[in-house]
């Protein structure tokens, strides 16, 4: 029993060191990793700075676009509500012809 007493923090103390050393190892990867990271980074914001404007032409187009298009809707629109109210205003006008001469015929 007194040899596990003595033998056994021994082991926990080696086995902590080689953790430690471990994580030590780990840690000074991920910083070196972060960095080539950071570089990459870096460069996709440039390159992509450099199309902002492209894109800012292509956004300024499609906005003309649909306005144009908005614009042709809007008048195919208001010629089909003016044919069917011209239609409805006739029948309204032939009801009221009828109904005059209904009047008319009865007197």
């Amino acid at each position: 029993m007194a040899f596990l007493t003595t033998f056994l923090p021994i082991i926990i103390y080696i086995l902590l060191i080689i953790l430690l050393i471990v994580g030590i190892i780990i840690g000074i990867k991920l910083i070196a990793t972060l960095a080539k990271v950071n570089k990459v980074v870096d460069d996709v914001n440039n390159k992509v700075k450099t199309l902002d404007g492209f894109f800012s032409v292509i956004d300024f187009t499609t906005d003309k676009i649909a306005a144009i298009s908005d614009w042709i809707v809007d008048g195919i629109h208001s010629l089909i509500i003016k044919v069917f109210k011209k239609r409805k205003r006739k029948k309204v006008e032939e009801e009221l012809e009828n109904i005059e001469e209904e009047i008319e015929s009865e007197e």
